[in-house]
Order: C-alpha cells, then structure tokens, then sequence
C-alpha cells in the first residue's frame, strides 16, 4: 500500500513545481512585476492585485490550463499559495483537462 501511494510521487512533485512556476509567471504578466519578485508566500495584496487583475489572472490561468474555475472559488483567493492549491485540486478531478490525462 505504501509503494503504490507514493509510486508517482516524483512525478506529481514535477507536475506541482511545473503548475507553480506557471503561475508565477502568469502574475508577473498580468502585473508587469519582474518574476524574481514573486514568492509562493504572496499575497495578492502585498502584490497589488486588485479585482480587475484577480479577474485578468483568473481568465489567463483557465486558458493556460484549460480548466474552468468556479466563481465563488475564484472570489475567496487571495494568495498565490491558495491559488496553486486550487489549481492542483481542479486540475486532479476527473473531467477536467488535467484530470483527465
């Protein structure tokens, strides 16, 4: 049991840095702010995103990813952390583009 939980765990840990790096790269877009400034701890506050940008970097990431979020999911991010981890999860249900490969 234990060798078949953690079988892929290489795999999924370069699917997580991949999503992650994604992400940054995205606010850096949607923000004009040089990559290296952005952190996994960011709030979007502390990065000066406000609604228009959350709404800009909502529509980047479900065209990237092709995968739709939520609104009411979308509404309650507010951090880059909560954003990869929302990610993730979408991206690992069945019937969406990630889950599904």
């Amino acid at each position: 049991m234990f060798l078949s939980t953690y079988r892929n765990w290489p795999e999924r840990l370069r699917m997580t840095d991949r999503i992650t790096e994604k992400v940054l790269d995205l606010i850096a877009a949607v923000k004009r702010l040089p990559r290296e400034s952005l952190s996994t701890e960011s709030t979007f506050a502390e990065l000066g995103l406000d609604s228009l940008d959350a709404i800009n970097l909502i529509f980047e990431i479900e065209s990237e990813f092709d995968i739709s979020v939520p609104d009411e999911q979308a509404k309650s991010i507010t951090s880059v952390r909560q954003l990869i981890e929302s990610l993730q999860k979408l991206l690992a249900e069945p019937g969406t583009a990630g889950g599904a490969a």
